[in-house]
């Protein structure tokens, strides 16, 4: 089996890279009963490409930075896409873009919503402003070096000249350098007015903490106004020698503007003077997306000049349909000439957002495929899709390839579907949920293995209350058919006994608030025997609790159930949807876990 950081370069450079770092990727669960791999087994996308490590979770609103953390000489990236943490890429070396994933908390670092590494101190390694929750700005002094940083907080907020604690929406992305090249930092805010505040820095505090004055809150009076009409909002900001003549320009997401806007430095280091009109970045072919856009400027390529990445945080214009097109790398080519080579920059599992796995044999060859739904299409704003990824590999050897969609199913958003032999035939039949509160029965008519779903019932169980109807099916009571659990938006379960045959199921409520359980919103039931031990145990996955676990303590045909504390102890990243299967063949069931950003994590059971 290949345990890989494979190659994860720009997804139209995947081609050509070779999975050659062979590194054991485990994430922060190493040392437990789980395993986090991110490239356990290949995985091919619709493209027909492998991902570069598909198991990184995915990506919603991502906020890259570009910066040589190590002292390499080449540019690392950083990703924020959850509140309070970064993801760490380390830049391999090698001639096109190389990067591997390494940490999905660098040095434990609490950003709050946005952060900058830039060298605030001048003594030649990078620091860090972060948000101080909620809406000011913490500073990280690097207390390490230029190859080992070390992160301590010397501020919980940059201050003024008179101890005032400077404010900088939690929603804006500001960015700090030495604009005029006077050897001290001016500090530059965005506000929801679309102007920018500019602080000079004037001196330090008793902790060597920069202090700043402010000089003006119209710097070059710059006033963005958007595609909208007259509409200002949150922004991101970025600077940089974007056309190379030696100063630093600047570059403007904004939630209601669809691209970037450019505002090009006519001055010089010294004497610098952005008082030009905005214009849609790239100058040939501007980018246009959802809106709200955070740039980031570094040498993507290692070709010596100056490459942009921008994430796609989503603004005023329709952000499902960028929810996987949402990492764009806007190379460089002739001098000041842009073009934009991908938008899936980060080659991995994406099915845009909230993410559900099903693992199942799909077409009776008797390895386990992989189902993945999700929120909405990007391209159908009333649907949600079922991506079908075909197990092209061997039983204790994984390929996973995409195959299209799962069609002839319900519509609606969060198709979720569970499967179990419900007319005792010998194949699986499903019931199927949706965001809805009726789960209706499709049965198998396929004939040699594999699905061919007829639907005989849309609504077979009707909810008492709640919607987002998430089944599972086990054999809860031992008498031979399966029962039904399923979760909702509100975090209860509801349970219903088989009353029928094994012919012919007949589901009949025994509770709409069974054992009590409340995980607080989006329950996800999984019947797992969890413990080897002979009964069904329940583990429920949910929006922000993680993963629930109960312990059948009870009989094979008299179930009880024990809440563990713990939980199941894996890391999670909100909307946590567990799928079991023994994907590698080893005996064991591991865990695929869907989320909130649209990806998939994986972990090895030890």
């Amino acid at each position: 089996m290949i345990r890989i950081a494979a190659c994860a370069a720009a997804a139209l450079l995947v081609a050509a890279c070779a999975p050659s770092v062979a590194l054991e990727t485990r994430g922060p669960s190493e040392r437990g009963p789980w395993n986090r791999w991110v490239a356990p087994f290949p995985v091919t996308g619709p493209e027909g490409l492998p991902y570069d490590e598909p198991f990184l979770g995915g990506f919603d609103h991502p906020r890259p930075q570009l910066v040589d953390i190590d002292g390499d000489g080449d540019s690392d990236l950083f990703v924020q896409e959850r509140t309070g943490s970064v993801i760490f890429f380390e830049r391999l070396e090698g001639p096109t873009p190389r990067y591997a994933w390494r940490t999905d908390d660098y040095h434990g670092l609490d950003v709050g919503e946005w952060y900058r590494f830039v060298d605030m101190d001048g003594d030649g390694d990078v620091d860090l402003l972060a948000e101080e929750p909620f809406s000011f700005i913490r500073y990280y002094r690097n207390e390490g070096s230029v190859t080992v940083p070390r992160f301590v907080v010397a501020a919980d907020t940059l201050r003024d000249a008179v101890g005032e604690p400077i404010f900088s929406d939690r929603q804006n992305i500001p960015n700090a350098t030495d604009i005029d090249c006077d050897g001290r930092m001016d500090l530059l805010i965005g506000r929801l007015a679309g102007t920018v505040s500019h602080f000079a820095e004037v001196g330090a505090d008793a902790n060597e903490a920069p202090v700043f004055s402010l000089v003006t809150d119209r710097f070059e009076g710059i006033e963005i106004v958007a595609q909208l009409g007259s509409a200002h909002g949150a922004n991101t900001m970025a600077l940089g020698d974007v056309d190379g003549d030696g100063d630093e320009d600047l570059l403007w997401g904004d939630f209601f503007e669809p691209g970037l806007l450019f505002v090009e430095n006519r001055g010089s280091c010294g004497s610098p003077s952005l008082r030009t009109a905005p214009l849609p970045f790239p100058l040939a072919e501007p980018l246009a997306t959802s809106g709200y856009n955070a740039p980031t400027l570094g040498d993507v390529d290692g070709d010596g000049d100056v490459d942009v990445l921008v994430g796609v945080l989503g603004g005023a214009f329709n952000p499902s349909a960028t929810s996987v097109d949402n990492l764009h790398w806007l190379e460089q080519g002739d001098r000041g000439a842009f073009g934009d080579r991908t938008a899936r920059f980060l080659g991995t599992l994406d099915v845009g957002s909230e993410s559900v796995p099903v693992v199942v044999d799909l077409d009776g060859d008797g390895v386990l495929d992989l189902l993945v739904s999700n929120r909405v299409r990007p391209d159908d704003p009333q649907n949600g899709a079922l991506h079908r990824f075909l197990n092209t590999g061997a039983r204790t050897e994984p390929a996973l390839a995409w195959d299209g969609t799962f069609e002839g199913l319900v519509g609606g958003y969060h198709v979720v579907p569970a499967f179990g032999d419900l007319d005792g035939d010998g194949d699986l039949d499903a019931i199927v949920g949706t965001w809805l509160d009726e789960l209706a029965y499709f049965r198998n008519d396929a004939e040699g293995g594999g699905l061919r779903l007829s639907l005989l019932d849309s609504a077979l169980v009707t909810l008492t209350r709640g919607r987002n109807a998430t089944p599972a099916l086990g054999d809860l009571d031992a008498d031979g058919d399966l029962d039904l659990v399923v979760g909702e938006a509100s975090g209860g379960l509801n349970y219903y006994r088989n009353d029928g045959t094994r012919e012919e199921p007949r589901f009949v409520l025994e509770s709409d608030s069974w054992l009590g359980v409340d995980v607080g919103q989006r329950s996800f039931p999984v019947l797992e025997d969890i413990d080897g031990d002979g009964d069904i145990d329940l583990l429920i996955g949910s929006e922000s609790a993680g993963i629930v676990l109960f312990l059948n303590e009870g009989t094979p045909g008299t179930a009880t159930f024990r809440e563990v504390p713990a939980g199941l102890p894996v890391v999670h990243f909100g909307h946590a949807a567990p799928a079991f299967g023994d994907l590698d063949g080893d005996g064991d069931r591991d865990v695929l876990l869907g989320g909130s950003a649209g990806g998939l994590w994986y972990f090895e059971r030890r």
